[in-house]
Parts: structure tokens; C-alpha cells; sequence
């Protein structure tokens, strides 16, 4: 399974708005400067997140984005779907019914055992993913990003944000 490069970025900068203190927003220009990535597309996946609800925005000179409720209560799911959408990763098409050997008429109502396998190791995935909050990313990275690292970026934001 391939994911959008949005869903990348929808999860770094998710990272980043669960550090801004509250009422204050960051421009997609900051975000997008940030991680070096083109305004243009980053906006489409900031707006995923808005339409998600997991983000809100203002408009204005110290507008932008910012998480819309606690990184305690976002997981890596609703995330991901905001980008990705909900459906199955895998679409079953049938194409067993194509097999010259079936007799004439015959139907097998229930899925596949392919169909099924595929299904269950998504679900299997979506579970894993709906586990892990936000914060525990927030949690992670401030342990691993080396100390001067950290609170250099989060200067650099906190002089942008809004």
C-alpha cells in the first residue's frame, strides 16, 4: 500500500500544531517553509484536516492553522483518513467468476478468501493506526529529537505563529 505524500505531511504538521499554545495559529506558509515542502500542495492537505475537523482555521494576518481539539484525542487514523478517505485499501473485483472451469450458473455468494485475507489485514492496519494518539507522537519525538533541536523549532514557529 502506497499512501499520498499528503498524509506525510498532514502528520508532521499535526506534530507541530499540537505545540502551539492555545488560540494562537499557524500560517500555511510557516508549515509549508518548515518542512520544505510547496504551499500549494500542503494547503490541500491542510484542508483535508479542516474538512476532517481535526484542525481549524483563521483567516487574516495571524491566521492559520491549529489543531482543533487535543492531540490526546486524535489518532493516526483520523488523521490518515482526512487525507486518505475511508475506503478499504483493497477492491475486490470478482475475478474469480471469470474462471472457465466454474460451471455454468454456479455462485459462490460469500467472499473470497483473497478478499477476505485483504480485509482483515486492513482492518488489522486501521487498528493499529487508531491506537496511536497524536500526543504519543508529541511524546516520542521529544524524546528522540536531540534537546536544542526541539526547542529551536519550536522558537522558530512560536516567532510565526499567530
Amino acid at each position: 500500500m502506497i499512501l499520498k505524500s499528503q498524509v506525510e505531511w498532514a502528520l508532521h504538521c499535526c506534530a507541530i500544531l499540537a505545540g502551539l499554545p492555545e488560540g494562537r495559529y499557524l500560517s500555511t506558509k510557516a508549515l509549508a517553509e518548515l518542512h520544505g515542502l510547496p504551499k500549494e500542495y500542503l494547503s490541500k492537505a491542510l484542508q483535508s484536516l479542516s474538512q476532517a475537523s481535526l484542525v481549524e482555521t483563521t483567516l487574516g494576518p495571524t491566521g492559520g492553522y491549529r489543531l482543533a481539539r487535543p492531540a490526546s484525542e486524535i489518532n493516526f487514523l483520523d488523521m490518515v483518513e482526512a487525507v486518505e478517505g475511508k475506503a478499504r485499501s483493497f477492491s475486490c473485483t470478482n475475478i474469480r467468476e471469470n474462471n472457465p472451469c466454474r460451471p455454468q450458473g454456479y455462485c459462490d455468494s460469500k467472499p473470497c478468501a483473497v478478499a477476505r485475507i485483504m480485509w482483515e489485514a486492513d482492518e488489522a492496519w486501521r487498528t493499529s493506526l487508531r491506537r496511536v494518539r497524536l500526543s504519543d507522537l508529541v511524546d516520542t519525538l521529544s524524546e528522540e529529537v536531540r534537546p536544542d533541536v526541539w526547542q529551536s523549532t519550536f522558537e522558530w514557529v512560536l516567532k510565526r505563529a499567530g
